[in-house]
């Protein structure tokens, strides 16, 4: 995979996924239980490490992959990724402003 070679679709990593009869599907299994927590920080943290790797081991960031039948560059998939992570983390600080009345300038 990293450097650019091919491998089909990663499985799921939870046992339920969103389809049109579940949109939510991905959030059926997210519970207050401790345990279910700290497995889901680890496949965050492992999700993590392998991206990085990927992205470090890459011949350059114009390699393609595909998604939904179509192919996709990986400079493609990054920015998506940074375009996401800002959109949450907005929505992080909404939810923070909630709880401790603090607002931004």
């Amino acid at each position: 995979m990293p450097g650019g070679g091919g491998g089909g679709p990663a499985p799921p990593r939870r046992g339920t996924t969103r389809s049109d009869g579940d949109p939510g599907g991905d959030f059926n299994g997210a519970v207050p239980d401790p345990e279910v927590v700290a497995d889901a920080w680890d496949t965050w943290r492992s999700e993590v490490a392998f991206a990085e790797r990927f992205v470090d081991e890459a011949r350059d960031l114009d390699i393609t992959g595909t998604h939904d039948d179509e192919p996709i560059a990986l400079r493609e998939v990054l920015v998506h990724l940074i375009e996401e992570y800002a959109r949450h983390n907005g929505h992080a600080d909404f939810l923070r402003e909630r709880i401790d009345g603090r607002v931004g300038q």
